[in-house]
């Protein structure tokens, strides 16, 4: 756990120096490593995730920096007055335009741990004008924030890159006020995928080797103590994606690409925490091995 977590610090700080320094043709560490590179590049995660409109008004930095695999803000549901947890919040695009939908009267925390990010993140927030936006060092396995203290979390192709993703379900439900959001995106398997390619550290750097299952997925935020688990796909990488994905890991492209071909997809991943304690047995219970309507 130590050695993914010092890797993608170490990946993720290279990727915002690099912006930092106007270095933006280079790729990361790979065809895709880091979820993406920092390159205007066509990549099969990264491109193509925010229209006209929102990159118009945030800093191009911010747009280089990203290194996600969706875009949780247009999915989300963020209202007027929320407050919003982006985790893994990088250079900052998540965050600067989830602070335009929920307005003066909302806040938007971005947690992360890598210096550099947040160095290049609180650039674009003096650049953006942003009031209302805080940029939190941390780990997402365990978040900053108290209790009940947020209503929408999202993340970018994050969660995938931790090493105890049931902690950070876990967290992200006990931050969440009772009736909150999970909406995330993420790459998520279906189907089995070659051990190869999981161990490979490379690709877990590149938001694949990380990626849960989908029914894993679904069972850890259900164990958490979510509800209303949804996993909406946004994009399917084909064999000619994977084949990208597998540049620099030292793996031969032809011959896995086949045996990924249409298992990793980019999704959106939505769930809810209880807005109240429900009653069992005549006992109440907010706990995720028995938070359950009662019988009617």
């Amino acid at each position: 756990m130590t050695d993914v977590k010092a890797s993608v610090k170490e990946k993720y700080g290279q990727a915002a120096l690099r912006v930092t320094e106007g270095a933006t043709d280079a790729s990361c560490c790979g065809s895709s490593a880091c979820c993406g590179a920092t390159t205007e590049a066509w990549d099969p995660i990264t491109s193509n995730l925010y229209d006209e409109g929102q990159k118009s008004g945030v800093p191009a930095e911010a747009l280089l920096a990203s290194l996600g695999c969706g875009n949780p803000t247009a999915l989300a549901q963020l209202l007027e007055g929320e407050t919003v947890l982006d985790l893994g919040s990088g250079g900052g695009i998540d965050v600067l335009l989830s602070a335009k939908r929920v307005g003066p009267a909302g806040k938007v925390y971005g947690l992360d741990m890598t210096d550099e990010m947040l160095a290049l993140a609180n650039e674009n927030k003096r650049k953006a004008g942003a009031a209302n936006v805080e940029f939190l060092k941390g780990e997402i396995e365990q978040i900053p924030l108290p209790d009940n203290s947020v209503d929408v979390i999202i993340s970018n192709c994050v969660i995938n890159l931790s090493a105890d993703k049931a902690r950070v379900l876990r967290e992200a439900f006990r931050v969440l006020r009772p009736g909150g959001r999970f909406a995330v995106s993420d790459v998520v398997v279906r189907g089995e995928v070659p051990s190869a390619v999981r161990r490979n550290m490379e690709l877990w750097m590149g938001c694949v080797a990380g990626a849960l299952e989908e029914t894993e997925y679904r069972d850890l935020l259900a164990d958490a103590g979510f509800r209303g688990v949804d996993v909406e796909p946004t994009r399917v990488y084909t064999a000619a994606d994977a084949s990208a994905f597998l540049i620099g890991s030292g793996l031969d492209p032809d011959t896995f690409a086949r045996e990924i071909d249409g298992k990793f997809i980019s999704a959106f991943v939505r769930a809810k925490k209880p807005l109240q304690a429900m009653t069992v047995q005549g006992e109440t219970c907010c706990g995720p091995e028995c938070c359950s309507p009662p019988a009617q």
